[in-house]
């Protein structure tokens, strides 16, 4: 029998048996059970982790476990002591691209309002953000801790907050987007995006007292939706304002 100590630190605690959390704890192993099979066996999805210690030294996920192992593992840090960490996953793309699934709705509006590559669609199922996640490189928003244990997703954030606006606060902290975004650079409806358009080119489609009143206009060339700077660009411009103001405190 094969018996390993884990310590679970910061935020992975959250997955955790609440007699587990904050403190080390001796499991049993199965025959050759390596340290990112363990991990999740204990609830922790493999995306979530940046840094795992055997014995103190960096391991692998493929690291396979022996009786006495000590075993550590950290979510993203930028270092324990000051200097650089080796990393169990490599760092996404940037500018990040995200695919987020359909309970994150109101979260995938918010980031594409900010500029970022969001897919989002309610009817995706698990192997399609799978597949999507890995042909993109996109991070993979979810709720469903199982959805970032399936073994081709390799960047992921399971995420906390259970409304909207506490979600869209802790995402933009959590992957320290704020020097990322660009808003209104994207459609908030189909993703592509958008430019510039002239009053004259896209006037047939605006409303008589749009047409009237505004003179600066982005359109989409993906589903031929117009934007102009009304009360709900206003409302929407102060959302953003704040989420990054509080990002930056």
């Amino acid at each position: 029998m094969v018996t390993a100590t884990f310590r679970f630190h910061e935020e992975l605690n959250d997955f955790l048996a609440p007699a587990r959390r904050g403190r080390e704890f001796a499991c049993a192993c199965a025959r050759a059970a390596t340290t990112k099979h363990m991990i999740e066996a204990l609830g922790v999805p493999h995306t979530e982790v940046e840094l795992v210690l055997v014995n103190g030294e960096s391991a692998g996920f493929d690291r396979v476990l022996r009786d006495g192992d000590r075993v550590a593992v950290y979510p993203t840090l930028a270092a324990l002591d000051g200097t650089p960490l080796p990393r169990e996953h490599a760092p996404p793309p940037r500018p990040p691209r995200f695919i987020a699934d359909a309970h994150l709705g109101g979260v995938a509006h918010f980031l594409r309002l900010c500029g970022f590559d969001t897919l989002f669609d309610a009817h995706f199922q698990d192997a399609e953000i799978e597949r999507l996640a890995a042909r993109d490189g996109r991070i993979v928003l979810t709720r469903d801790r199982e959805l970032l244990k399936r073994r081709t997703i390799t960047h992921g954030c399971y995420v906390h907050a259970l409304k909207p606006e506490q979600q869209v606060r802790e995402i933009v902290r959590r992957l320290d987007l704020a020097r990322s975004v660009r808003p209104f650079t994207r459609c908030l409806c189909c993703n592509t995006p958008t430019r510039a358009a002239d009053k004259e080119e896209v006037a047939q489609r605006l409303p008589p007292s749009v047409r009237a009143q505004h003179t600066r206009f982005t359109a989409c060339d993906g589903c031929g939706r117009v934007f102009w700077e009304g009360s709900h660009w206003r409302r929407m411009r102060a959302l953003v304002d704040a989420v990054l103001a509080e990002s930056a405190a």
